[in-house]
């Protein structure tokens, strides 16, 4: 090496060494966020490599239980929403957290020289590119995952599971010991960490919360490269922060969640009402109630033909004669969808109960249908439909869903408007529409929802027909979700949207309203270049020695 080549280097070297060294040491200055506890990570020595193959030497040279591959990278640059498409650079498979915490340190030592982000991926479902990356690394968190469920029994029994297990496994594990967690997703074939990240709603959110309220530990990776135990009571601030984080503060590589007993059976029962206000007036009086359903929700039928014989396959009516008279062509519908668990010898007692909540109910008579089903079958029912969709071919198609939160002073208002002129068809999916009770949610953790001690969340689970420019078609159902929330918008409904997608800085403050300032302290707390989940759109790859900026 010349004389001239040598100098350049160590000018390289030095800058590079001074940029990471200012990084650590503004980080823990008084009056900063503090970037000090927990922190382990390492000046790098040598210079970092700043081109694409060198980059991708030096992560296939990282010593790892697992591999990193760098060809076979195609699933990973789409997700079940299947609208955006981003190939990244590399596929970690990990065999243990160290190897994430190589990885995510490896990523800090070459700092700003290099464009690499990471999206921790679990079984794909994100719906906008929320776990895929651009060049960057795709942590398999599905590599992560043993048949390590450790169950443990007592007065608050719990299990312990890697964050890359899928919620139906541990369902089938519990109840071999007759437990079950208390709360769920309507789909159970996805990961713990991904939707601990989110929230994990579903019809025992008003009764339970939502999954990320039972939640008694966490292990994360930050964006440090720390491995960090974190609960209630230790590292809180991180616990509150991942749950309901999007990602954005460290990757939870295991997780330790309450359960209850189990039951074996599930009394499972669908009305229908004519009238909106009756249908949410009769949600929230259940909501209400101490000791109700164990499971509610809802959703809005449009001008369906024969829908009750079409129930028949699964459900029986109460009275066969008055269920054949009913017509539904040409109305809008709100169907209300309600169960109560139960074992075997409680089955008088259980029917009794039921029927006590019925007769509170203001539901059209001659369209009450019930079924008794075991509990993991109707837990797990989302997947039998799942197994006739990809058999015709119908899975793997763009899903442009939109989620929203509405508070219940906005709710009339809302489906007054939306589904009288905006959304008129069901044909393209379903739409949820139920109440939750916010008492049962806590505040602390990331997640964004109405002011309102009572909220609905509506689900709009469209599914888009390729090549289609019909109005079954992705563009027209992202125009019309574009329309559902521009309204909302405009009539100030102060809505919330769950699993968010946004494009500008501002419509992620709006998000986050009063709590923006803290969530971004935070990121800069345990992820300060702001290598995790860039899907999501929230910050960009610091580049300067200034705290991580949003887009």
């Amino acid at each position: 090496m010349g004389l001239t080549s040598s100098l350049r280097f160590r000018r390289r070297t030095n800058k590079t060494f001074l940029r990471i060294f200012m990084i650590l040491v503004l980080s823990c200055i008084p009056g900063r966020t503090n970037l000090c506890s927990n922190h382990s990570v390492s000046t790098p020595i040598d210079l970092p490599p700043s081109n694409p193959s060198d980059i991708r030497s030096s992560l296939d040279s990282l010593d790892l239980e697992g591999y990193v591959s760098f060809d076979d990278v195609h699933n990973a640059a789409k997700d079940f929403g299947n609208i955006y498409h981003y190939r990244p650079l590399a596929i970690l498979h990990p065999r243990s957290v160290s190897d994430i915490s190589s990885m995510m340190r490896h990523i800090v030592h070459l700092g700003s020289t290099s464009n690499l982000t990471v999206a921790a991926r679990g079984h794909g479902h994100s719906l906008q590119g929320q776990a895929l990356t651009h060049q960057g690394v795709v942590i398999n968190m599905e590599s992560l995952r043993s048949h390590d469920i450790r169950i443990y029994k007592g007065q608050q029994p719990y299990v312990d599971v890697s964050g890359g297990e899928l919620w139906i496994n541990i369902l089938r594990e519990s109840l071999k010991y007759g437990l079950s967690p208390k709360s769920w997703t309507d789909y159970l074939h996805l990961t713990v960490g991904g939707t601990l990240s989110n929230a994990g709603i579903s019809g025992q959110a008003f009764k339970h919360g939502p999954q990320i309220n039972n939640v008694y530990q966490l292990e994360v990776v930050t964006g440090k490269g720390d491995v960090v135990t974190c609960s209630e009571k230790r590292n809180s601030e991180l616990f509150y922060s991942v749950l309901g984080g999007l990602g954005q503060f460290g990757i939870i590589t295991r997780a330790r969640i309450s359960l209850g007993p189990a039951p074996h059976m599930v009394k499972w029962i669908r009305v229908l009402y004519s009238e909106f206000s009756a249908f949410s007036k009769d949600q929230e009086h259940l909501i209400s109630k101490e000791n109700a359903f164990d499971y509610l929700e809802g959703f809005v039928i449009f001008n369906r033909t024969d829908l009750l014989n079409n129930w028949r396959s699964s459900f029986s009516p109460n009275d066969s004669t008055q269920a054949s008279q009913f017509k539904s062509d040409g109305k809008t519908l709100y169907c209300l969808e309600v169960t109560k668990y139960f074992n075997p010898e409680e089955a008088n007692s259980m029917d009794q109960e039921t029927e006590k909540l019925l007769s509170e109910l203001h539901y059209i008579p001659s369209t009450l249908f019930s079924s008794e089903v075991p509990y993991i079958e109707f837990l797990d029912r989302v997947h039998i439909a799942e197994i006739k969709l990809r058999a015709k071919g119908l899975w793997e198609v763009p899903h442009p869903w939109l989620n929203l939160m509405v508070p219940k002073s906005s709710i009339f208002e809302f489906a007054t408007g939306v589904f009288n002129n905006i959304v008129t068809s069901n044909n393209n999916g379903p739409i949820l529409i139920y109440p939750v009770n916010q008492s049962k949610w806590n505040k602390h953790t990331s997640l964004i929802t109405p002011n309102e001690d009572i909220f609905y969340l509506v689900a709009f689970l469209s599914s888009a027909v390729p090549n289609s420019s019909r109005e079954n078609g992705l563009e027209y159902l992202l125009k019309q979700n574009q329309r559902v929330i521009n309204f909302c918008e405009v009539k100030k409904l102060n809505v919330k949207q769950y699993l968010p997608h946004y494009e500008t800085q501002q419509e992620w403050k709006s998000h986050f309203g009063n709590r923006w300032e803290t969530f971004a302290k935070r990121k800069y707390a345990y992820d300060p270049l702001a290598i995790l989940a860039p899907g999501q759109r929230i910050f960009q790859k610091a580049t300067q020695l200034s705290p991580i900026q949003p887009l």
